[in-house]
């Protein structure tokens, strides 16, 4: 897989049990949030009653996701959780022979896409793991991890982005020849977007965001989904991030909400591709992500679009510890996030 040797962006279950001092919400002279992490502590007179206690926030989404030419239905589910992250191996914190210097205070998203494509599937996920609160000068909404995997009939593909000062390093898995083992070291530059951390940033967990009825230009880098799915290098665009001005009422299968709206404008690309081998260059058409987030704590994301075609509407929400209804009682509770058991002999 040829990917280009470019900057990677600042941005792309478990529960914290402890409290954290949180950094005073702040505002750049532009408008816009300059930690938004913390200004989500901030500004909410119960963050961490709410985020620390021992439960993870699951929402189910009525999914039409575009591949292969043709809409296809299924069904996303978002798993917001606070965590404890060990800086040493990125993995949830649970060795205390590293001691507590080594942890790191995040708030991680489980993002999961599933969909049929005729007579197989589609399933697709990322993790993204986004600082709370400044530590050794990285500021919070900094992102320490990204993963993403890809399983359908065909064969399975994983990426990984582990972050560090002015540096990011990539990994990267493939059944597709070309792309089939990929170690790279790539520059950070600071102020980046990305995709993979979208529904963290709307939401004021990840970088800055425009004030109301403002707009900013943002280095933006494509997704590992996007990456993987289409086969193309990773690599940077700008783009134009808005939030309108005044708050808007939308209706979704869970219920009306209003909602803040953050639209996300990524320009055309020409860009290398990866597979088939030695295929050439493609065009890369221009984007708009749309994302409504509830106007009131704790801002769920209501719904999601791309305007090709791309849309999730909010089915059901919860904040339950599902590691914990692992046994055959916990199917009952799928009700509650919108869900039904899966019907026999579906794989």
């Amino acid at each position: 897989m040829r990917f280009l040797i470019l900057p990677i962006a600042l941005f792309a279950v478990g529960a914290l049990y402890w409290w954290l001092p949180i950094a005073p919400f702040t505002v750049a002279a532009d408008g816009t949030d300059t930690a938004a992490a913390a200004a989500a502590a901030g500004r909410e007179p119960d963050f961490w009653g709410h985020w620390g206690d021992g439960k993870s926030e699951i929402s189910s989404y009525a999914l039409e996701y575009p591949r292969y030419g043709s809409p296809r239905e299924g069904v996303a589910v978002t798993i917001f959780v606070n965590e404890q992250l060990s800086e040493k191996a990125r993995v949830k914190h649970e060795d205390p022979s590293r001691g507590e210097e080594d942890i790191l205070p995040v708030m991680k998203l489980n993002w999961i896409q599933d969909f049929p494509t005729g007579i197989y599937d589609y399933s697709l996920m990322t993790t993204v793991f986004a600082l709370l609160e400044e530590r050794g000068g990285i500021p919070a909404g900094a992102l320490k991890k990204v993963s993403f995997s890809a399983q359908e009939w065909c064969g399975h593909i994983y990426s990984q982005l582990l972050f560090s000062p002015g540096r990011t390093e990539l990994s990267s898995h493939s059944y597709f020849d070309g792309e089939g083992d990929v170690e790279a070291s790539l520059d950070l530059p600071a102020g980046g977007l990305s995709e993979d951390a979208l529904l963290l940033w709307a939401r004021g967990f990840a970088g800055a965001r425009p004030a109301p009825g403002a707009s900013i230009e943002v280095p933006l880098l494509r997704s590992l989904e996007k990456s993987r799915l289409l086969h193309v290098d990773l690599g940077w665009q700008t783009a134009t991030a808005t939030r309108e001005e005044q708050p808007r009422e939308v209706r979704v299968p869970a219920g009306s909400f209003v909602v803040d709206r953050y639209t996300l404008s990524v320009p055309a690309a020409r860009v290398e591709r990866s597979w088939p081998v030695g295929a050439p260059t493609m065009e890369l058409p221009a984007s708009i992500w749309t994302v409504d987030v509830e106007g009131r704590f704790p801002h769920r994301i209501v719904q999601w679009s791309r305007d090709d075609g791309l849309r999730a509407r909010l089915l059901g929400s919860d904040r339950i510890p599902y590691w914990e209804r692992k046994g055959p009682a916990g199917i009952s509770e799928l009700g509650k996030i919108g869900l039904r058991p899966r019907p026999p002999r579906t794989p």
